[in-house]
């Protein structure tokens, strides 16, 4: 039995929702390990359309147990909202169907007026472009160890300790540091998450040993990331990066298993490029071509509402991706968006000076001044979005798939060309 690893190879918003949700038809159990409710996973089900935050996106199969691991950051009230939203559409989210680790640690509202505050106070290229969501100041809190853990949350003696502990601390840091007029009451916070706290416990588990009993039951297991390798806190544009490690690697430590259950790793490749927010992005678009790209593909964040830049393709991107994550497959998705352009570019290294890069810098002033070298390939004019099988593609639709393979040194397993879970050719099956 196979376990995979979804991860998205470039910025996020790479389409990771719908392949986890194709995939969730053949896994037992989808576990989310990293991020929070920062990322948003777009489903399109029967015209139908659901946004994940928190949730796994196999929530929607009724058969599939999903979790959420040790290493998500909770927004309890979020979580709440989101399970109240998808049983007002029918979808069953009861205990057992949903389990959530008792050691993933609590969003509190101060790390959202925290990360509110030092966005304010950043000027022009400085600001970060976060979602404002506390993430960051939550695994702030976590990594020097002043969190507040769901296990916690449900022991009222507990949080009131925690809580305790550190509420003074942080009120004198949005009063004196960031010059706020909003202090945090403790016992208001109190009530409100006690009641969080008790929503939330039957659905509260050890998440690592619900994992480990289910490869012993020879389950197949789907891990869940969110955001992007590039987004990474370690191996991104750093600053310009998410507070997690994105990259496969943290499905381990970020669910609570060892690196041997790991048996494939899928990165998810958008056709073309796009970043949320600010940071270098050498192959962005600000023409009208990135335009017709930015509007055709509906680049929005499903988070933030933000515009999504958008370029070309960047392989330099991917393949770096690739060895980060010890790729074994590829899923290029949104293909149908370059319907229609005459031709397609693809970026295949970069030009800085006087030299050809050919692997991503990690120095953002090295980056900045990168200029993409191209290789040039003709597009189709076909509507390839009703397409089932790989051999129905154009040529020239082929040719540039095979050409993404060839660049990246990676096959390609998955074709998404459409939002909906029918839209999509699986050449082959990451389980099998």
């Amino acid at each position: 039995m196979a376990n995979v690893v979804v991860i998205g190879t470039q910025w996020g918003d790479e389409g990771k929702g719908k392949v986890v949700d194709l995939l969730a038809e053949s896994a037992d159990m989808i576990i989310r390990f990293q991020g929070g409710n920062n990322a948003g996973h777009t489903l399109v089900i029967n015209g139908q359309q659901f946004i994940c935050h928190l949730i796994p996106s196999g929530i929607l199969h009724t058969d599939k147990t999903c979790l959420i691991g040790n290493g998500v950051v909770l927004d309890p009230r979020v979580l709440l909202d989101e399970i109240k939203t998808l049983k007002d559409r029918g979808i069953a989210v009861e205990p057992g169907k949903l389990l959530i680790s008792e050691t993933a640690h609590i969003i509190m509202p101060y790390h959202k007026l925290i990360d509110h505050g030092r966005e304010q106070l950043l000027k022009g290229d400085a600001k970060i472009g976060t979602t404002g969501r506390g993430i960051g100041p939550c695994y702030e809190d976590k990594i020097v160890r002043k969190g507040i853990r769901v296990i916690d949350l449900v022991d009222p003696d507990s949080f009131k300790q925690k809580l305790s502990a550190v509420i003074d601390e942080k009120n004198f840091y949005l009063r004196e540091y960031l010059k706020s007029d909003t202090m945090l009451d403790s016992q208001s916070i109190l009530d409100e998450y006690l009641e969080y706290g008790e929503q939330i416990r039957p659905y509260v588990t050890n998440v690592s040993v619900a994992i480990q009993k289910a490869i012993s039951d020879n389950k197949k297991l789907l891990f869940e990331g969110a955001q992007g390798t590039h987004l990474d806190i370690d191996h991104g544009t750093y600053p310009y990066v998410t507070s997690s490690n994105t990259t496969a690697g943290n499905a381990c430590s970020g669910a609570g298993v060892g690196p041997t259950q790991i048996d494939k790793v899928l990165g998810i490749v958008k056709a073309y490029t796009t970043r949320v927010g600010a940071g270098p992005f050498p192959t962005e678009l600000l023409d009208a071509v990135g335009d017709t790209i930015q509007e055709r593909g509906a680049e929005f964040g499903a988070t933030t509402g933000r515009r999504r830049r958008c370029g070309w393709l960047d392989t330099v991107v991917v393949r770096n991706a690739v060895r980060i994550n010890s790729l074994t497959g590829l899923t290029i998705t949104k293909l149908d968006v370059l319907d229609g352009l005459e031709t397609v570019k693809v970026c295949t290294g970069y030009r800085y000076k006087n030299d050809l890069l050919t692997e991503f810098p990690n120095t953002l002033n090295i980056l900045k001044e990168c200029e993409p070298v191209y290789e040039e390939l003709p597009g189709w004019s076909e509507d390839i979005s009703g397409i089932k099988e790989f051999d129905d593609f154009p040529e020239n639709t082929k040719n540039y798939l095979r050409r993404i393979e060839e660049l990246t040194k990676t096959p390609i397993r998955i074709v998404s060309v459409g939002p909906d879970r029918e839209e999509t050719i699986v050449l082959e099956d990451p389980f099998a």
